[in-house]
């Protein structure tokens, strides 16, 4: 994904969410899953207005099954929000640009 998102993998991503002085969000996702490409220009514009604030990543659940396991990802697209290294709020299903910058927006 371009712009502001930040694409993680397993060997990244306690890294990513536990040294963040940023709220976290990652897009739990899957390239042939229907809702996950309606919600990914979705991410894109959540990643944009939060550059600099907040850190937008996506995991590929198909490549990371260390961090779907630990996560207890059962069906995407999934959204963690993470402050502190620690889950704040969780999205199963699609989920509207709104409740997603509202969420973010709490935690700044």
């Amino acid at each position: 994904m371009p712009g502001n998102v930040i694409e993680l993998s397993d060997a990244g991503f306690d890294e990513t969410i536990h040294s963040s002085q940023v709220p976290v969000l990652v897009d739990f996702w899957a390239p042939t899953c229907g809702p996950c490409r309606i919600l990914a220009p979705i991410i894109d514009q959540v990643a944009d207005e939060f550059a600099g604030r907040a850190k937008i990543c996506t995991l590929n659940t198909d490549q990371a099954h260390d961090t779907v396991i630990e996560f207890d990802i059962r069906n995407i697209p999934t959204l963690i929000l993470f402050q502190g290294g620690r889950q704040q709020k969780k999205w199963v299903g699609l989920t509207s640009k709104k409740d997603i910058s509202e969420a973010i927006t709490k935690l700044l």
